[in-house]
């Protein structure tokens, strides 16, 4: 039995490496993201499927069905900062396993619900905790094994819910013609337990610089979270450098322990380009949820059969892959400024969506799903990547970062769906759901055009807390002791 659990240990265990290995266990990290991917944001934009079941069973407006995926996108957003400071507490992997049971906890309940108000609570509350307690670390994590080739990695892995979507809206409408909405919900929910596995496989990753522990020493050791998430090796075991026959802390590990009780560093709040950013996430988010909740309605109002209409799902997903791994192929480059790249598709985004209310017909639809889909596919792949890129806020900031950012999105995401129900239940017209969608958009665009002139200017303080300018200065000693191997005299180091 000992000699199994120590199997497991050294299976689920940290990764030791002396730099961030742009591979290794991470390509594992990328399939946990994948699945993730697929029974989260795959199973929450193929929603729509049930939405004239629930209008039908509980007799009730598109307005207030609306609301249950609203709830869910809110609770999941606004709670990213708990997941980020869950995440730097506990670990990756318990606070994504128990996302995942709470997530198929909540599904499977909601099959059982009685009235729309239940399932506010099931899928809106329980479910959307868990979804937030799922996507954001896996994704984090993943940029934390990955530096060259992270943009096409993370464009690669988040097409799971682009598969999620083209599998599960056909699939999941002829499984519910054959065993009822309700059954389908059940094996939904018993399908996303599989996020439970997922989270076990987050093995922390640790950078040993110095190369003195391997995989089963790190079991027993002390670690500590460094500024950038990564777990750094504690000073007790390797971090004293011997200078002129003194001992003195390894800089990086000072700067680590300076940030080891700050679960949620807000210093980018201070920084223009952030808040900017931000903005852009706040209004771009009204066009990422409602034209897969509504273009299945917008078709069958335009005459087309509903069984058909649940294809335009599968065509605006296929679209949505190729658009991932084509912006992962772009921005690997490496020649493109790629803020600007992502700023032109969200303005060829915004157009897309008016020119949905202005069509009519399947293959005009069709036509607009198979463009929406390529442009959602770069955009949704790369704005929160983004953040790790300096023209934003950088890797040091990202685990903190990510939480705060996808938490300002919430508000969005909670207004987003009900707004275009709102708006149709008025106009009786689904395109103007599409509008609301491109405004957002719009909006979402200005902001992200002034991400630049914001970084570079006035907006963005020029002074910085103590502990920040003290492990920048750490940081300049560790890369000046790289730098020269040689002995120091005694003024030096008196002046650090």
């Amino acid at each position: 039995m000992t000699v199994w659990l120590s199997r497991i240990k050294s299976f689920v265990g940290p990764n030791v490496y002396t730099a961030v290995p742009d591979g290794g266990w991470g390509w594992v990290v990328a399939v946990a993201f994948f699945l993730v991917e697929l029974f989260t944001y795959g199973v929450i934009k193929s929603f729509g499927i049930f939405l004239k079941d629930l209008m039908t069973e509980f007799d009730e407006s598109n307005t207030r069905v609306s609301w249950i995926v609203s709830i869910c996108v809110f609770v999941m957003t606004f709670t990213a900062p708990l997941s980020s400071v869950m995440s730097n507490r506990f670990g990756f992997q318990p606070v994504v396993m128990f996302g995942g049971f709470l997530i198929s906890l909540g599904t499977i309940s909601s099959a059982f619900t009685t009235s729309i108000d239940q399932m506010y609570i099931t899928i809106g509350v329980i479910a959307g905790l868990g979804y937030c307690l799922t996507f954001l670390p896996t994704v984090t994590l993943l940029s934390l094994y990955f530096s060259q080739r992270r943009s096409i990695v993370t464009a690669m892995a988040s097409t799971g819910e682009s598969f999620a979507i083209f599998t599960f809206a056909p699939a999941f409408t002829a499984l519910k013609g054959s065993i009822g909405w309700r059954h389908t919900i059940v094996v939904i929910g018993l399908l996303q337990g599989t996020i439970i596995v997922c989270g076990a496989l987050l093995r922390p990753i640790v950078i040993d610089q110095f190369g003195h522990l391997d995989a089963d020493s790190s079991q027993n050791k002390n670690h500590q979270q460094g500024p950038d998430g990564i777990l750094m090796a504690s000073d007790v075991e390797h971090g004293q450098q011997a200078e002129g026959g003194n001992t003195r802390p390894s800089p990086h590990n000072q700067g680590g322990e300076a940030r080891r009780t700050k679960l949620l560093d807000l210093s980018m709040l201070k920084q223009g380009s952030f808040i900017c950013y931000s903005a852009f996430g706040l209004f771009a988010t009204l066009g990422f949820f409602a034209p897969q909740l509504y273009v299945v309605e917008l078709s069958t109002s335009h005459g087309v059969d509903r069984d058909k209409a649940a294809y335009t799902l599968s065509a605006m997903a296929i679209a949505e892959i190729f658009g991932r791994l084509t912006i992962g192929w772009i921005m690997s480059w490496g020649r493109v400024r790629k803020i600007f790249v992502l700023l032109a598709c969200v303005l060829m985004l915004g157009a897309v969506l008016v020119l949905f209310a202005l069509v009519k017909g399947l293959w005009a639809v069709v036509a607009c799903c198979i463009l929406y889909g390529f442009l959602l596919g770069n955009v949704a792949s790369t704005h929160i990547p983004m953040l790790a890129e300096d023209d934003v806020v950088g890797i040091q900031l990202m685990p903190s970062a990510v939480g705060i950012y996808v938490g300002i999105q919430s508000f969005a995401g909670l207004a987003g769906p009900p707004l275009g129900g709102v708006l149709v239940d008025i106009t009786q017209n689904y395109g103007s759901a599409f509008y609301s969608c491109a405004a957002g958009m719009a909006l979402g665009a200005l902001f992200l055009g002034l991400v630049l002139p914001a970084k570079s200017s006035r907006l963005c303080l020029k002074k910085s807390e103590p502990g920040q300018r003290d492990e920048a200065v750490a940081v300049g000693e560790l890369s000046s002791n790289h730098l020269n191997t040689g002995p120091r005299s005694d003024q030096n180091s008196s002046e650090e």
